[in-house]
């Protein structure tokens, strides 16, 4: 069990919200903290503890300037995501980023885009690319749910596609949608599910808040998971000290 901090960016800042709230005109997107610091100082931070594999997020347009200055900060140490295609991949590999991931570009109009996803292997190679399923449960099975969480795919997330999806990526994150940013506790079918259906690098998001999920994560994911915690922790204006999680996760490598 690895754990993998993130760099969430939203109107060009540092930004902890509720993704769920996200890609609603009628609805306020619910901020749990905003950050006085740019994004380089995390990346900093993260390159100090020798952390990796870590996410930075685009969450709409105007974070493309916070998120290349987070690249540059930590070259090869960072993920990117939020916006990304075909055409534009290459861009952010060669400004620094170790992998880029995708949801929404691949799952388009409800259904897995398999020209898109050839074409992006294509383009940066498959050892280059995370594959986001991000997904909620929907009549007792986990779909993948796309444009900032807004809309249900057909693709479901179970022990046949899984095994499909891995041959086009390096690896796999997955945000527990219902959950993600509210602080609220894991879901813990999900993980156990995750636990037993992947087979390359996979990180779980969504309501860790203390060391004692942490604990109960590596339990019920047989230390397999890579684990990414946001709002609860005091960096991002949270209770959960960050050092402990570092060293906690360390310690269990």
């Amino acid at each position: 069990m690895e754990f993998r901090p993130c760099i969430d960016l939203h109107d060009g800042k540092v930004k902890q919200i509720v993704g769920s709230t996200l890609g609603y005109q009628d609805q306020t997107v619910i901020e749990n903290f905003i950050s006085e610091k740019d994004s380089a100082y995390y990346a900093n931070m993260f390159k100090k503890d020798g952390l990796t594999g870590g996410h930075v997020i685009m969450l709409g347009s105007g974070n493309e300037e916070a998120a290349m200055l987070s690249l540059q900060s930590y070259p090869n140490g960072l993920q990117i995501g939020g916006g990304i295609t075909a055409e534009n991949a290459k861009k952010f590999i060669d400004a620094g980023a170790s992998h880029i991931i995708v949801t929404s570009y691949i799952f388009h109009d409800g259904q897995l885009d398999m020209e898109r996803l050839e074409k992006l292997v294509k383009a940066v190679g498959k050892e280059k690319i995370v594959i986001d399923l991000s997904c909620r449960k929907r009549d007792d099975q986990w779909f993948v749910v796309t444009d900032k969480w807004t809309k249900f795919s057909d693709f479901e997330v179970n022990e046949k596609t899984i095994p499909f999806i891995e041959q086009y990526c390096d690896e796999l994150l997955v945000h527990a949608v219902d959950v993600e940013g509210k602080r609220s506790g894991m879901q813990e079918e999900l993980v156990q599910d995750l636990a037993k259906w992947t087979s390359i690098p996979t990180t779980y998001a969504g309501g860790v808040r203390s060391l004692e999920d942490l604990q109960k994560f590596n339990d019920l994911s047989n230390g397999k998971l890579h684990v990414t915690i946001g709002s609860a922790l005091d960096i991002f204006g949270g209770e959960l000290n960050y050092d402990e999680v570092v060293n906690y996760c360390q310690n269990r490598r």
